[in-house]
């Protein structure tokens, strides 16, 4: 098996497993916040962060993956940074409509590519852009009821879209700056992540829920879907750093959109929640979206790897053959000038 077909397989199977941990925490989210009334969103991440790192040092302890220590004020910086997001989007749906807060995670595609087209320089082809506006089009029509507009939680929205966006695209960055694996990023940014969230969540949950999550009454029923909260979080924060390593921040936005129309689905069938035709036209265009974003992507890869391929067996008919060298400029001419070699602007700086 080829060093490319086994990325294929490690991206597919870092993709299932994201979308199979994040829909199983949403069902035991859901169960613990809505029908046993723990509320305390950001307190309960701070402890699924916890979870995360204790898990990842049994890990490292019995050598399943090796500790690469790298620029420590980048690695928290980055952690910080991870935790302020998470409390800004909840935020955000504290102090907005639902309607609202769905509309702030739809910002968080646009963001990042506008973020991205920016400061890297990344390219997006007309096919990406269209894809991403059908399933953006979709999300919107299946999640988005109301809105209703207030200036403190459009200032959050802001900032919670800011803090993701740019916490996400240093996701990808960092591993790929660095050369450390997904592990050895969430291993190392954990503690700062976990730190912040269970400094700020107590505060944030009081100021959002009106109740103290230390005076909680944490029956039998409540410890046991907390814990299992906390065991699959593992999953899922690994699988995140994960996916946007191996694929692209817009990638994973995409994959959260596809989770969404899961949850819904999920939602209506084995728990009976209400669901309209709009709903159903929703996620219809939202997969329809997606479909053309999976093959835009999948045939944009294969171009840029026969183009790869194509650059290296000319190097190598170039280092075999004097003349053919001469022949594309980097030789002498009979005039004694030398001939630069060409330089092609636009491929070398754009990805």
């Amino acid at each position: 098996m080829g060093e490319s077909q086994r990325f294929q397989l490690g991206t597919i199977g870092a993709l299932g497993l994201s979308v199979v941990s994040s829909v199983s925490i949403v069902i035991c989210n859901k169960a613990l916040i809505s029908t046993l009334g723990f509320t305390f969103a950001t307190t309960l991440t701070s402890w699924h962060l916890l979870v995360t790192f204790c898990s990842l040092h049994v890990a490292l302890w019995m050598k399943l993956f090796e500790h690469k220590p790298f620029d420590a004020r980048a690695v928290m910086g980055f952690g910080i940074l991870n935790g302020i997001s998470i409390g800004l989007l909840n935020l955000s749906l504290g102090f907005n409509s639902v309607g609202f807060y769905q509309m702030t995670k739809l910002a968080i595609i646009p963001c990042t590519v506008l973020l991205e087209t920016l400061f890297f320089r990344k390219q997006f082809s007309r096919s990406i852009q269209f894809s991403l506006t059908i399933l953006l089009l979709g999300v919107g029509i299946a999640t988005v009821t109301d809105l209703q507009l207030n200036a403190l939680g459009s200032f959050l929205s802001l900032l919670a879209v800011l803090t993701t966006c740019v916490a996400q695209i240093m996701t990808n960055t960092i591993q790929k700056k660095f050369k450390v694996s997904s592990t050895q990023l969430l291993y190392q940014s954990c503690p700062y992540q976990a730190l912040t969230l269970f400094v700020i969540g107590p505060f944030l949950d009081g100021l959002l829920t009106n109740q103290n999550v230390f005076a909680f009454n944490y029956t039998p029923q409540v410890l046991f879907f907390i814990v299992l909260s906390c065991l699959i979080s593992v999953s899922v924060n690994f699988s995140t750093f994960l996916v946007i390593g191996k694929t692209s921040p817009v990638t994973y936005q995409v994959l959260g959109h596809l989770k969404t129309c899961l949850v819904l689905t999920f939602g209506y069938v084995l728990l009976r929640d209400p669901f309209s035709w709009r709903n159903i036209l929703g996620i219809l265009v939202a997969v329809i979206g997606m479909v053309l974003y999976s093959y835009y992507c999948t045939l944009e890869n294969q171009q840029k790897a026969s183009e790869a391929s194509a650059q290296i067996s000319q190097a190598k008919e170039a280092e075999s053959d004097p003349l053919l060298t001469v022949e594309n400029g980097s030789g002498m001419l009979g005039d004694g000038a030398a001939k630069a070699p060409v330089w092609n602007s636009n491929k070398d700086l754009h990805a």
